[in-house]
């Protein structure tokens, strides 16, 4: 590139100046008055700075004619704007066209790749939280851990949307991702295959006594809808209303803000759920919640943890602030910026943060997150094995008597099929230590209830 490119867009950064200085000029004219009441701040927001200007097309000029491999322009333009984006906090981005479209695939529930939330720490990619049933978690990736290689490229150096190209890939294909976990002496080195990645956002099972469970991975543009299904789904099978709901938002990375708003209106019937606060006007919103509480007012447990983010704690600080549900489990994640999309003439999009988060209460959740009311800390429990003789009970005796409560003789399919459905609900509680805590809390909350009625 000759010289002249220099001169073009040093040209172009005056042309820019002396347009704002038209634009500055034209207000003096039509209103003198107001002009003078600016205050100084106001005089530098509009002022572009010239100097700058010129290094970035000096540094534009130089590396495009001495790096050691010629590079595109348009590469370093980009280039420019990516690291312009990157520089101002995790999740500001430059979206190229293609990415752009990833995007919009993935708030629907359908895309390529490992299955995880990423963000960017310390020049790390860090998982933020694994979805559901994806390659990412049945790998055994974690919330918190740091990838530090991609197969056989370090990660430092790279952008996060870089880092996310390399993720991608041909289904069936295999990464090896090197990760950093806590608690951990040397780094780990884990084999995922790439899929195709469809995640269904919102799960539900019947769990003991009247006790409904319900899972949401990840807010979808349905997510609000299937969620009010789900509940209606554990009524029918539970023949009646529930006396209680656990909604799990573990590792739940966040989503589209509309589900998260339609969530937690489900469960009121009047209050804030949420609002935001920004620079500019279109980034100050709030959200009351309308009539309508899908749960009729039975109690709620709510269980989040490190990889519960962004609007999993919107929900959970709703709930929480509103006095509508219990929060179980462990600080959540902490992300309580707003990101807004704004496509370019080019195909491309940006992701910008424009607006802070705030609980009704007036919390911030940026880099503090939810505290849970009641703490489950990560445990790792082992079953104690039963002696060989077992324990033996009065019915183990020979000619024990008969309970005598004349219960009538059940068929055998349907005794067999509610032995096997309990047998899965108690299997599922032994393993997840913090679903059962949650369970715990929740009888107690539907004793308590009963009591005081």
């Amino acid at each position: 590139m000759s010289i002249s490119v220099y001169k073009k867009v040093t040209w172009i950064s005056v042309g820019a100046i002396l347009g704002a200085f038209i634009v500055v000029a034209s207000s003096v004219m039509a209103d003198k008055s107001q002009m003078e009441a600016a205050s100084q701040s106001d005089v530098q927001k509009i002022s572009i700075p010239l100097q700058e200007l010129r290094a970035f097309a000096e540094v534009f000029e130089r590396v495009s004619n001495d790096y050691v491999d010629a590079v595109d322009d348009k590469d370093l333009l980009e280039g420019a704007i990516s690291g312009m984006l990157s520089s101002l906090d995790p999740h500001s981005a430059y979206l190229p066209a293609e990415g752009f479209k990833e995007m919009q695939e993935h708030t629907k529930g359908e895309f390529g790749g490992l299955g995880m939330e990423v963000g960017m720490e310390d020049g790390f990619v860090k998982v933020i939280s694994p979805i559901d049933d994806t390659p990412a978690q049945k790998a055994g990736i974690e919330a918190g851990d740091l990838i530090i290689k991609l197969g056989d490229e370090p990660v430092k150096g790279k952008t996060l949307g870089e880092a996310v190209d390399i993720m991608r890939g041909k289904p069936g294909t295999v990464l090896s991702l090197t990760i950093v976990r806590k608690g951990e002496d040397a780094p780990i080195k884990i084999d995922i295959t790439r899929a195709v990645i469809k995640v269904k956002s919102v799960k539900q099972k019947m769990l003991k006594e009247n006790i409904g469970y319900l899972r949401v991975s990840q807010f979808q543009v349905r997510s609000g809808k299937d969620l009010v299904a789900g509940v209606k789904k554990l009524e029918d099978e539970n023949e009646g209303e529930l006396s209680g709901l656990v909604l799990d938002l573990r590792n739940n990375p966040g989503g589209v803000l509309t589900a998260a708003v339609q969530i937690s209106d489900a469960f009121l019937d009047e209050g804030l759920i949420v609002y935001t606060e920004g620079r500019i006007k279109n980034s100050q919103m709030r959200f009351e919640a309308e009539s309508g509480d899908v749960m009729h007012g039975k109690p709620i447990v709510v269980l989040i943890n490190e990889g519960s983010a962004s609007a999993s704690e919107i929900v959970a600080g709703a709930l929480q602030d509103q006095s509508r549900a219990i929060i179980v489990g462990r600080t959540s994640f902490g992300k309580g910026s707003v990101q807004t999309l704004l496509p370019l003439n080019n195909g491309a999009a940006i992701k910008v943060t424009t607006a802070r988060y705030f609980t009704p209460s007036g919390r911030s959740i940026q880099a503090e997150g939810i505290e849970p009311d009641i703490t489950v800390e990560r445990v790792k429990l082992e079953k104690v094995e039963e002696s060989a003789i077992g324990n033996i009970k009065e019915k183990d005796l020979t000619g024990h008597l008969e309970n005598g409560n004349g219960r009538e003789e059940v068929d055998e399919a349907e005794s067999k099929e509610t032995d096997t459905k309990e047998d899965e609900i108690k299997a599922l509680l032994e393993k997840d230590y913090e679903l059962n805590e949650a369970v715990r809390v929740l009888k107690t909350m539907v004793l308590t209830r009963k009591m005081n009625n």
